[in-house]
């Protein structure tokens, strides 16, 4: 029923209790023999006899409590040892002084490391029997005279030190079982940051590789197509070299599609990389992206932002800039929408992105082209979620969630 002294180091109140419990024995023998010769009375036979037993009894307590390791000390047999020889040396002293029932004292704490408990209510029992008689005759005399007044007095003794004793060790094992508990959450939470960095790690790769496909069907879509359109106006030029108007109209038809190649491979350039987030603040970024799509479209576009505005992982802030973006471009070509909403939401473990437009609507589903199934990739390899409502004539909105991993320190540095 005592706590028992745990193998790490013991926080809180344990520490002192456990060295109050070791030196205790010790400071009690001192004090108790101290007293008894501050009071006198006794020869230099008597001195001699109780002197050795004082002297006995602390080489037990040197040997028993205070020098004697933790684990060794925690066996059951052990304790048992320490106790019978605490009580009876200690009834011995007090047997031939009352005063020494100071030291008996300690066979209280000695008797609550005893296991099982009903072993330990026992040597409770003995402990105040002894306590509580041997200065009126001893236990038998005392029992035989007044035999009522004495069980009482034990039984309330030993079920209140006993008792109190219980609770100490449910307290401790609550305490134990509490910090157990913490150290699994410490444990849980350093993998699940460990593995957060792993899924941030792998969705890299998955958004290099999904980039590559998607300027890969961006070139086949645009540049070699206009490259194919060069050639054949500067071949249809060659040919008609000796019609100087044909050959100039080939030849210009061939500039104009460099000059149109240049701007798509300026433009596949400065989508590998979300400048916008160079200079400002997530909800910045994104509401200077919707005032020059506006500019752009004449459509207007109004970005909100709720909840705890904070920093975030980037490949977090970069994939709610891209699917922006793309949502917005999907506006321009398909919603024929007269104005535009983009809601930011910080929550405690998710960011949530909304754009929704009053335009012509359509009926979700599977199709052609990199926009929603592009935008639902970059969401899903974070963990995310990307939802889609739509209905013709009644306008489009589209979700996505992402949980809300903080900005690394180490991008900082």
């Amino acid at each position: 029923m005592w706590p028992p002294e745990p193998a790490r180091t013991p926080v809180g109140w344990q520490p002192w209790l456990h060295r109050v419990e070791r030196f205790l024995p010790g400071l009690l023998l001192a004090v108790a023999t101290a007293v008894s010769l501050g009071v006198g009375g006794h020869d230099g036979r008597w001195w001699a006899i109780t002197g050795g037993l004082v002297a006995v009894a602390a080489l037990w307590v040197l040997g028993t409590v205070i020098f004697a390791p933790p684990r060794l000390r925690g066996r059951p047999s052990f304790a048992l040892l320490t106790f019978l020889g605490v009580i009876g040396l200690g009834g011995v002293l007090e047997g031939r002084d009352v005063t020494f029932l100071i030291f008996m004292i300690f066979g209280f704490l000695a008797a609550m490391r005893l296991r099982p408990t009903w072993l330990a209510f026992a040597a409770l029992a003995v402990t105040s029997l002894l306590i509580n008689t041997l200065g009126n005759g001893g236990p038998v005399h005392a029992l035989r005279e007044r035999p009522a007044v004495w069980i009482t007095i034990v039984v309330v003794q030993t079920a209140a030190i006993g008792g109190g004793g219980l609770l100490s060790a449910a307290v401790a094992r609550q305490n134990e079982e509490r910090r157990r508990v913490l150290d699994d959450l410490a444990t849980a939470q350093a993998e699940n940051e460990g593995l957060q960095r792993q899924l941030l790690s792998q969705a890299r790769e998955a958004g290099i590789l999904d980039e590559r496909q998607r300027l890969a069907q961006e070139i086949h879509d645009t540049l070699a197509q206009g490259f194919t359109g060069i050639i054949t106006q500067l071949e249809a030029a060659a040919l008609a070299k000796d019609e100087p108007a044909e050959w100039q109209r080939h030849l210009d038809s061939a500039t104009a599609l460099a000059r149109e190649n240049l701007t798509a491979a300026r433009r596949s350039v400065r989508a590998l990389h979300p400048e916008p987030l160079d200079a400002a603040a997530l909800p910045e970024a994104l509401a200077g992206v919707a005032a020059r799509w506006s500019a752009r479209t004449g459509v207007p576009a109004a970005v909100t932002t709720t909840g705890d505005r904070r920093p975030l992982h980037p490949e977090i802030e970069s994939t709610i800039l891209r699917v922006t973006q793309e949502a917005l471009s999907n506006v321009d070509k398909h919603a024929a929408a007269s104005r535009v909403g983009v809601t930011l939401s910080y929550m405690d473990d998710e960011v949530s992105l909304d754009v929704r437009d009053d335009g012509a609507g359509f009926t979700p589903g599977p199709g052609p082209g990199y926009g929603l199934p592009g935008m639902r990739r970059r969401v899903l390899r974070l963990a995310g979620r990307l939802s889609v409502e739509s209905e013709p004539g009644g306008g489009t909105a589209i979700s996505a969630i992402l949980p809300a991993v903080p900005f690394p320190p180490e991008a900082s540095a």
